[in-house]
C-alpha cells in the first residue's frame, strides 16, 4: 500500500498540530458533492467532513435526523473523488451507531469502504464513550462531537446553545456545562483524534480546549478553539434566509446565483440568448 502523499492531511497531522503546540489553527467546511468538494480541496483547507447537515443544506429538513447511512456513503463517494488533499470525515447519522457498538462497527467500516472517507464524526460524550472506544480499537479514526448535538434537536427543542445553565441547579445534566466538560474528556479518553464544540459559551470551550490534549474544533464556540469549521452553503452565503450569529458570510452566492437566472430567464424571453449569430456546436451521432 502507498503512502499518503506529502502533500495530504492525515489523522496524525491533525493530531501533531496540538501536541507539537503549533499555532497553526485546523481549517474545516463542510461539503456534500464533487464540484464543491474540489473546490474547498483546492482552497487549502485541512479538513472537510461529509456532514449529516446535508439533511438541512441538500434535502431541505427542519433537523439532520431524517438523514440516512447510505445517503452519507452517497455524498461521502461524490466529495473523496475530489480531494486530493485534505482529510475528509465522514460523519455517522442519527440512529447508525447508538443501538450498540457492534452496529458502530458496522456503520462507520461501511464509511471507510464504500465511501472512501479517512474517519468519522459521531456526536454524544460520556455515554458514547464506549464505542469511541471499539472503532478506535480497530483503526477507525473517530472525531466526537458535543455540546449543541444537532441530532439531539427534539431534547434540546431546536438549535440552542448549550452550557448556560448553573452548574448548583442541574450538576451533571444534559446540556451543563459540566456535563459538556466531561463529556469531552470522556471522548478524548477512549481515542478520539478530535472533537467538535458546537454552540457553547466561549469561555467554556476556552476551558475544555486547554484541557484537552487532542484538538478541538469550534462551530459557534468562539475564537479560542484549535480550529474552526463551518458549514459550506452558510459560509458562501447560498441561502439569503438563514443567517446564524456566529456564521460570517465570505461571499452572498445566493444573491449572485439568483440574479444569473433571472438575467438567463429575461434574455431568452427578449431573443437576447442565443444571439443569432452565436455558433453552434455541432456533436457527433453516437455509432
Amino acid at each position: 500500500m502507498k503512502d499518503a502523499s506529502p502533500g495530504r492531511i492525515t489523522v496524525p497531522s491533525i493530531l501533531e498540530r496540538k501536541r507539537s503546540g503549533s499555532a497553526q489553527k485546523i481549517t474545516a467546511l463542510t461539503a456534500y458533492d464533487y464540484l464543491f468538494a474540489r473546490l474547498v480541496d483546492r482552497a487549502g483547507i485541512d479538513l472537510i467532513l461529509v456532514g449529516d447537515s446535508l439533511g438541512t443544506v441538500i434535502q431541505g429538513n427542519e433537523s439532520t435526523i431524517p438523514v440516512t447511512l447510505d445517503q452519507v456513503i452517497y455524498h461521502a463517494k461524490c466529495v473523496t473523488r475530489a480531494v486530493q488533499h485534505a482529510l475528509v470525515v465522514g460523519d455517522l447519522p442519527f440512529l447508525s451507531y447508538q443501538i450498540s457498538p457492534e452496529q458502530a462497527l458496522e456503520s462507520a467500516g461501511r464509511l471507510l469502504k464504500e465511501g472512501g472517507v479517512a474517519a468519522v464524526k459521531l456526536e454524544g460524550g460520556v455515554h458514547m464513550a464506549e464505542t469511541v472506544r471499539r472503532l478506535v480499537q480497530i483503526d477507525i479514526p473517530v472525531m466526537g462531537h458535543v455540546g449543541l448535538t444537532p441530532q439531539s434537536y427534539h431534547r434540546m427543542g431546536g438549535h440552542k446553545q448549550q452550557g448556560k445553565k448553573s452548574l448548583k441547579t442541574e450538576r451533571a445534566a444534559a446540556g451543563t456545562a459540566e456535563r459538556i466538560v466531561e463529556d469531552a474528556l470522556a471522548i478524548e479518553d477512549a481515542g478520539a483524534f478530535a472533537v467538535v464544540l458546537e454552540g457553547i459559551p466561549d469561555e467554556l470551550a476556552t476551558e475544555i480546549t486547554s484541557k484537552l490534549s487532542i484538538p478541538t474544533i469550534g462551530i459557534g464556540a468562539g475564537p479560542d478553539c484549535d480550529g474552526q469549521i463551518l458549514v459550506l452553503h452558510d459560509m458562501l452565503g447560498v441561502d439569503p434566509e438563514f443567517r446564524p450569529r456566529f456564521v460570517k458570510r465570505y461571499a452572498n452566492l445566493g444573491e449572485t446565483i439568483s440574479s444569473a437566472c433571472k438575467l438567463y430567464g429575461e434574455e431568452i424571453r427578449s431573443g437576447a440568448f442565443p444571439a443569432p449569430s452565436a455558433k453552434l456546436v455541432k456533436i457527433p451521432r453516437a455509432k
